[in-house]
């Protein structure tokens, strides 16, 4: 299995798992809260089989990555997406991040600019600034991310089946477009989890990156879902149009948080007509 080192933690290497699969121009998907790079399961064939190479990483903290206690911030996540990236030695590639990864695809962007970058895709994603400010009144309040911590510090297990019910609104599309069984090995995946990454990457959601997406130079596809419960749509993806120059908003009807799998044929048809798009 491949891992690469993208930091240490006294004196013992963090490493990130990564698959790299296909041949093509290269795509990164890089998977939301609290799973790993096993939630896209349903983009990845038809990504392959349209020609392109796909690489998925597990979040430190996360999946089969390590699980250190420190260094959860937006600058780090992309630090390390940028040692990926470099270990590959990728060029002309895509980003694409759903959830708390269209976080990392903000940063890097804002960051490390968008020189190789040719497209990135933000699905359910949190930017532009989800906490509510005097310069920033369409954010939510600040309190519902520290219930969160709290809800996860006092018993993590139950929330985050909670937070999976949740994620693919469950209540609704059971046994339609979801099934037990699908919330269930998320949970297994969520729950596997470090618990310092569950607790400090709740107040991550709260990241500005508002200066990250004034740098976007490149076109950019948002999908969302009008019925996500986790990142609502008024709060995130609808607001990204009017902050990015080159950017188109596909709303998915009754979708939820967890349309890469819910939707994932409405999903993918988006993605793949981006993806061959000139622009």
């Amino acid at each position: 299995m491949p891992y690469i080192k993208v930091d240490t933690e006294n004196n013992t290497d963090i490493n990130l798992y990564y698959e790299d699969h296909g041949s093509g121009q290269p795509i990164i998907l890089i998977h939301g809260y609290p799973l790993s790079g096993r939630a896209w399961e349903k983009q990845l064939p038809d990504l392959i089989i349209s020609g392109y190479r796909v690489i998925t990483y597990d979040r430190r903290g996360f999946g089969q990555s390590s699980q250190p206690i420190t260094s959860y911030d937006y600058d780090t996540f992309a630090k390390d997406l940028h040692t990926l990236v470099s270990h590959l030695n990728l060029k002309n590639f895509v980003l694409v991040g759903h959830s708390m990864g269209g976080g990392e695809v903000a940063r890097y962007l804002g960051t490390y600019g968008t020189k190789q970058v040719l497209k990135a895709v933000i699905i359910s994603g949190i930017p532009p600034y989800l906490v509510k400010a005097s310069d920033n009144p369409e954010g939510v309040d600040g309190a519902v991310f520290e219930k969160i911590k709290k809800a996860v510090t006092a018993d993590r297990p139950a929330y985050l089946l909670e937070f999976c019910n949740q994620f693919y609104n469950f209540d609704k599309l059971n046994g339609k477009l979801v099934s037990k069984q699908v919330v269930d090995a998320s949970w297994l995946i969520s729950v596997g989890a470090s618990p310092w990454a569950a607790i400090n990457c709740v107040q991550t959601w709260g990241t500005d990156f508002r200066q990250d997406i004034a740098k976007i130079d490149i076109p950019v596809l948002v999908i969302q879902g009008d019925s996500d419960r986790i990142v609502p749509l008024e709060n995130s993806g609808q607001r990204l149009p009017k902050l990015i120059k080159n950017c188109k908003l596909v709303l998915i009807k009754n979708g939820p948080h967890g349309i890469a799998w819910t939707h994932a044929e409405e999903v993918n048809t988006a993605l793949l007509d981006f993806l061959g798009s000139k622009n």
